[in-house]
């Protein structure tokens, strides 16, 4: 699918690898609109790079809904979907204070599973009943899963778990959707130049960049966008989770 002129969603784009990829997208010519639990940072990114930014909680049905529809009103239905919205708190099963709060593993689920999945289903259905491209293709779905899904570390049970769930979902959905020329896929990225690993100490960050075989540094969030580029634009790749990560596997802690 070629992107220019075509209306986009991307969630988590307050920050981070959605706005690199609603930045990347807008420079294409897509009509993007953003998507973000922070009300400000959304509107903030969508302003400079000539967007519409929407506050909005992907797991929950009804805001999902308002978002799209205030979306589709202003750029008409989207063909593209990037899912990058996600939390990443890190806990233990059992820490020092006992069992691991179960709204806690909750949460984590909920905002990048759950809220990956219903952003999903709902750009797919309006996706469905579009008119087929060129090539027979009517929208395509980018997910953001992570290499914790292959290698979860310590702590990262609840966040292992829900980026798994991304990484199964991939394929059962692209098989589901290809009878409406649907492609699914998902982005497996390891340590990124994000605002959460920005704010960790020199030696951790040191410590991080020191596991990756090359390059010595961390991913960038334009490298990101870009793979999402060639995800939209390649119109063979389909049902695949592809990893991002400079050759990196987590050991366990």
């Amino acid at each position: 699918m070629q992107i220019n002129g075509q209306a986009a969603i991307v969630t988590g784009a307050g920050s981070g690898l959605g706005e690199a990829t609603a930045r990347m997208l807008a420079e294409a010519g897509a009509k993007v609109a953003l998507l973000d639990r922070n009300g400000a940072a959304v509107r903030a990114v969508a302003a400079d790079i000539g967007g519409l930014g929407l506050e909005c909680d992907v797991a929950d049905a009804s805001s999902a809904k308002a978002a799209l529809r205030e979306a589709a009103a202003a750029h008409g239905p989207a063909r593209i979907l990037v899912n990058c919205a996600g939390v990443g708190t890190a806990k233990r099963i059992i820490g020092r204070d006992g069992p691991m709060a179960l709204a806690d593993f909750d949460e984590v689920v909920r905002v990048n599973l759950i809220g990956s999945f219903n952003m999903l289903r709902l750009a797919a259905a309006g996706m469905s009943g579009l008119e087929p491209l060129a090539d027979g293709e009517r929208g395509v779905v980018v997910s953001t899963a992570s290499v914790a899904a292959f290698e979860g570390q310590l702590g990262q049970a609840a966040y292992a778990a829900s980026k798994g769930g991304i990484v199964s979902m991939t394929l059962p959905a692209a098989r589901e959707l290809a009878q409406f020329g649907i492609r699914v896929l998902a982005i497996a990225p390891g340590f990124f130049a994000t605002p959460l690993l920005r704010q960790l100490p020199d030696a951790v960050r040191d410590t991080l960049v020191g596991a990756i075989p090359f390059p010595h540094r961390l991913g960038l969030p334009e490298e990101f966008a870009d793979l999402v580029r060639t995800c939209i634009t390649n119109l063979s790749l389909n049902g695949e989770v592809i990893r991002l990560d400079g050759g990196l596997r987590l050991p366990p802690r």
